[in-house]
């Protein structure tokens, strides 16, 4: 097609349109049940190539999309440029200033494992696989939330590609709205190539997973709401209700604590009087390994997934929550977040803060249209049962596609991206999973 062969003069990395080989592949979202109907796959080079594609793009009036895996892929991209920044590499890891400069294809595994030596970490999630740069645009809720916030109020500093094509880097002092725009706003209003941020002490980590038998869930689910009640911003605990294919369903406790392991094993005393433990991972945990407690498939694959903040959890939830099996989802999952999520950073970014205590999470897989089906409606009823106790709001990453990024946002707080929107990109070009205006 035209379009191809002028993309391929405009940039030097690798283009992919309608009718060339591999154009579908490339297009893919990690999210297989997501289609991405994209006019055109552009893997950058670099931040140079990044520039040339848009300057291309407002000539020809078309819009761009950034994913460097295709993590929170929403399907709003039809007739869109797809910009992969997986080759912009590297990782600059400064221990004496408790830093970390990453290009937008770097994945947290790589981040994790340069900062891990030197008693530093990110605010990675339960994934190393997602990209440093996607998962901190729309905020980021991190293993260690509670004790440092969101992981885009540790961003220092953004090096982005703006509208009109223009190279730049973005702080609170060179432009204080639109670095507040990207830090949880979605990235809606430029496109990063890298990013510098704030990397916080871990010289002790502990953490992995406890597994019983499913019978045992209300004892599990009873100490931890007792555990969270009490919890220090340090410890993070997340309660599951699992259903693999073939396997009998289980129940788990996931936990991170940054202290001595003894300190985390009195907090977490409770949980060692429930008998029938299947197994027990909790011990030391290198920083690097972080992944391994949740085990989290980093391969693509077809699912579906419902987010919900829920205002308590309280006998009636918990009921709710117990009544009936999970199946057909593969997982039920209740975070518990406070601490520092749910107060307001000191100097901010769009991602603001959360009241609520808890995010509940359910997964299901959905590999026919038959299965999508059975897995909307558990995840539909389970959350029409707990209203009124789930407030509204999502956190942007808990967006699933068919929802819109007004879930995510106070009103005020959509207001004033939508104005950041019009003020630096008033013609639309750059394209977030989840637009701020649509």
């Amino acid at each position: 097609m035209t379009i191809g062969n002028d993309l391929r003069r405009a940039v030097r990395g690798p283009v992919l349109a309608a009718g060339d080989e591999g154009f579908e592949r490339a297009g893919r979202a990690w999210n297989l049940a997501v289609d991405q109907p994209v006019l055109a796959v552009v893997e950058a080079e670099d931040a140079d190539d990044v520039a040339a594609l848009v300057t291309w793009a407002r000539l020809a009036g078309l819009s761009v999309t950034a994913q460097p895996l295709g993590h929170g892929a929403s399907g709003d991209v039809e007739g869109v440029i797809l910009l992969r920044t997986g080759r912009l590499g590297g990782v600059d890891v400064r221990p004496e200033r408790r830093t970390a400069r990453v290009g937008a294809g770097v994945r947290w595994n790589e981040v994790l494992a340069a900062a891990g030596p030197h008693g530093l970490t990110g605010l990675a999630g339960s994934s190393p696989g997602p990209s440093v740069v996607g998962y901190t645009l729309g905020g980021g809720l991190s293993w260690f939330g509670r004790r440092h916030g969101f992981a885009a109020d540790s961003v220092r500093a953004f090096d982005v590609v703006d509208a009109d094509g223009a190279r730049t880097t973005v702080d609170a002092a060179s432009d204080a709205e639109l670095f507040w725009a990207l830090r949880g706003g979605g990235g809606d209003f430029a496109l990063v190539t890298a990013v510098e941020f704030d990397l916080h002490p871990a010289p002790h980590l502990y953490g992995g997973r406890v597994l019983w038998p499913a019978d045992r869930a209300p004892r599990v689910l009873q100490a931890f709401r007792e555990i969270t009640a009490e919890a220090p911003e340090e410890l993070s605990v997340w309660f599951d209700l699992l259903h693999f294919p073939g396997v009998a369903p289980t129940v788990a406790v996931d936990v991170t604590f940054l202290g001595e392991t003894g300190e985390a094993q009195d907090l977490l005393r409770r949980l060692d009087k429930i008998d029938g433990v299947v197994s027990d991972s909790r011990g030391p945990l290198p920083v690097a390994e972080l992944g391994s407690i949740c085990a989290e498939p980093l391969a693509p694959g077809a699912g579906r997934n419902r987010g919900e903040l829920l205002t308590g959890l309280d006998d009636a939830v918990a009921a709710t929550l117990l009544a009936e099996p999970i199946e057909p989802l593969l997982s039920v999952q209740i975070r518990h977040l406070g601490g520092a999520l749910s107060r307001p950073a000191e100097g901010g970014g769009a991602c603001g803060h959360l009241a609520e205590p808890y995010l509940l999470a359910m997964f299901g897989l959905t590999p026919s249209p038959e299965a999508a089906g059975a897995v909307r409606n558990r995840q539909d009823g389970i959350a029409g049962a707990l209203v009124p106790r789930t407030s509204g709001r999502k956190p942007y990453t808990s967006l699933s596609p068919g929802e819109r990024a007004a879930a995510a946002f106070p009103g005020d707080v959509l207001a004033r991206l939508r104005d950041v929107k019009r003020s630096r990109d008033p013609h639309g070009l750059i394209r977030a999973n989840y637009p701020v205006l649509r």
